[in-house]
């Protein structure tokens, strides 16, 4: 027997500080006393931005002013299978209340949850929210860029660069066959994970470099090829992202379950001079069916 299908409009109501407004679904209704993110069932006939200007109106009693698509994602419950839409409500009139008696909190997704349980559905979602705006990767190429590149780093993470990826195809090669530069190359990625640690900042490596070094790091980007190529990734590292291009390689990203995905080049760029860029258009299609964050990239 199949489940129902079910369209949800989700609000995830930031606050100035970064704090998230959950809600407790309250006695009577399924997963009682579980924290959920605010929002229902899209009616007939609503767009999504209606749905969720009216649930949240009915809910919480607010009147959103500005909302912004996020992510859509499929989720599948013991007894219904729930397409949600995550948009981002940034700015609404009046005060926040429980207008079905439902205990009201604003939750801090960077560290431990002052509440719980939260339902299966919500836990993706709160867990992105940590991610940051902007992914910086690197361009070193050599032994002899380093203290350059690592400057430009430093001005970057000074600047709130909060996401880093080490990523140097070319050395890495240069290094298979010298032992010379590989110990360079595992210094320079040695220098940069130091940079993130003294920030705070993510370190991700990508796929080309050594597996030893993901569970150093806090996680692996893997390339559209790596993606092709496996089924999951063995002892998975704290994040995992991906490359995309095209439908094909998003899908196998998507069955990999990867936390957030790259796409692109979205404009012409330097390093691809004989490849156009996909355009905005295109980007925004492939967007719309990753199921979790996305950056462009070029």
């Amino acid at each position: 027997m199949s489940k129902p299908f079910i369209d949800v409009a989700v609000g995830i109501v930031l606050r100035d500080d970064g704090r998230v407004l959950l809600g407790q679904r309250p006695a009577g209704k399924p997963w009682p006393e579980w924290w959920e993110l605010p929002g229902g069932k899209i009616e007939p006939g609503e767009t999504v931005r209606e749905a969720l200007v009216r649930e949240l109106k009915e809910e919480l009693d607010i009147d959103v002013t500005a909302a912004t698509p996020w992510v859509t994602y499929v989720h599948e419950y013991p007894k219904t299978i729930v397409r949600l839409a995550f948009w981002k409500v940034t700015a609404w009139n009046g005060e926040a209340r429980g207008m079905e008696d439902q205990a009201l909190a604003w939750v801090n997704p960077h560290g431990p949850l002052e509440v719980g349980p939260v339902l299966p559905a919500t836990e993706p979602p709160l867990r992105w929210l940590t991610l940051p705006e902007r992914y910086l990767i690197s361009h070193i190429g050599s032994e002899q860029n380093l203290n350059a590149w690592l400057e430009r780093l430093d001005a970057a993470l000074a600047d709130g660069v909060r996401l880093v990826q080490f990523r140097e195809p070319e050395w890495e090669r240069q290094a298979r066959n010298d032992q010379t530069e590989r110990a360079a190359l595992e210094r320079a990625f040695q220098a940069v994970l130091s940079r993130c640690r003294g920030t705070g900042a993510l370190c991700l490596v990508n796929g080309v470099h050594q597996e030893a070094w993901w569970s150093q790091a806090d996680g692996v980007h893997l390339r559209a090829a790596d993606v092709q190529v496996r089924r999951a990734v063995p002892r998975k590292p704290a994040w995992v992202a991906a490359s995309v291009h095209n439908e094909e390689e998003l899908q196998a990203a998507r069955a990999m379950q990867v936390d957030f995905m790259v796409i692109g080049h979205v404009l012409d760029t330097p390093s691809h001079p004989d490849v156009p860029g996909m355009g905005w258009q295109r980007f925004a299609q492939l967007a719309g069916g990753a199921g979790r964050p996305v950056f462009a990239l070029g």
